[in-house]
């Protein structure tokens, strides 16, 4: 893979590298020339596949009404309309038209008896009365869970950190499962109209499943833009903002967007996991010496979230 012009992404296989010092080099590799690859035989079943994708197109098949009384709440969880989110400050593209998308949003349970139960973000999930749909969500949300702790080994390893060095950010992890639904775009659609606008993800790593339709692109670094086609068996695997700037922008957290041009409607559910929100992200020790000071002050994960969050979303910028 040229350092400068990504042809393709590269795919890691987890049956075929189970060293974790291999697998550890391959997302090192991938990591800093493009932040993106595909990952497959992570310990996923197509039964669990199949049945989210179900529950999502099940959920996007209810009238307007239903979806709307879901509406998101407070805590960043429910359903989200086409036309409501917008990119509103970015270094990647000056986006003026909102997403051409809906989404339903879950995050992670919290127990209403547990004393961080109100604060921002945690609260509870909103779920839609279909026979089946919490339990095929939740049994999907619990093993990409259990694939991301296990990333956390070949990641640090990758870093030259001890195998556990990330596990204490992770003590109560931050987690959006958000089920999402492209409407066809017309071919003929504006330049800047997009299902999902020019972006970098928030946190510390995205695990997207989606489907067939493809619309997925991922930015090169010469500014040009490579399809992320679906490949059967796969996830597609991002370094967001948080690990970037972990890693002092040793690892890429590269803009990517979806425009959705297949004639035909598109699911996608990505999983983004992220560290808790009293972590403070500070420059990684092997990521910085004398001729690579760190680029960033330490912060506090949940305060650079929530102002993302309060920037982006129209829900959270009320009248009044």
């Amino acid at each position: 893979m040229s350092a400068t012009i990504a042809r393709e992404l590269p795919v890691i296989d987890f049956a075929a590298l189970n060293d974790e010092a291999a697998i550890a080099r391959e997302l090192d590799e991938t990591f800093s020339v493009t932040g993106f690859c595909y990952v497959r035989n992570i310990g996923i079943s197509d039964d669990l596949v199949r049945a989210l994708f179900s529950a999502s197109r099940r959920f996007h098949a209810l009238p307007d009404e239903a979806k709307r009384a879901l509406a998101m709440n407070d805590f960043h969880r429910g359903y989200m309309a086409p036309n409501t989110s917008v990119i509103v400050t970015s270094s990647v593209a000056q986006v003026r038209r909102p997403n051409y998308s809906e989404s339903l949003m879950i995050m992670q349970e919290i127990d209403p008896a547990d004393p961080r139960y109100g604060q921002p973000l945690q609260g509870p999930n909103q779920w839609p009365d279909l026979l089946g749909f919490r339990a095929a969500v939740e049994a999907y949300e619990a093993a990409i869970r259990r694939f991301c702790y296990r990333l956390l080994r070949p990641m640090a390893i990758a870093l030259g950190l001890p195998t556990h060095w990330f596990v204490p950010f992770f003590t109560f992890p931050t987690t959006f499962l958000r089920l999402l639904h492209y409407p066809p775009q017309p071919p003929d659609s504006p330049d800047d109209a997009f299902g999902s606008a020019p972006h970098t993800d928030y946190g510390f790593i995205t695990i997207l499943c989606q489907d067939n339709a493809g619309g997925l692109e991922v930015r090169r670094r010469d500014g040009t833009w490579l399809k992320a086609l679906p490949v059967p068996g796969t996830w597609v695997v991002n370094v967001a903002d948080m690990l970037s700037r972990w890693t002092n922008g040793r690892w890429q957290s590269t803009p990517h967007r979806v425009k959705n041009l297949s004639g035909g409607d598109r699911y996608s559910c990505p999983y983004f996991f992220d560290m808790s929100m009293d972590s403070i992200v500070a420059c990684v020790p092997t990521c910085t010496d004398a001729d690579h000071p760190p680029r960033y002050p330490p912060v506090r994960y949940g305060d650079y979230l929530m102002e993302r969050l309060d920037k982006n979303y129209q829900y959270r910028r009320k009248a009044g």
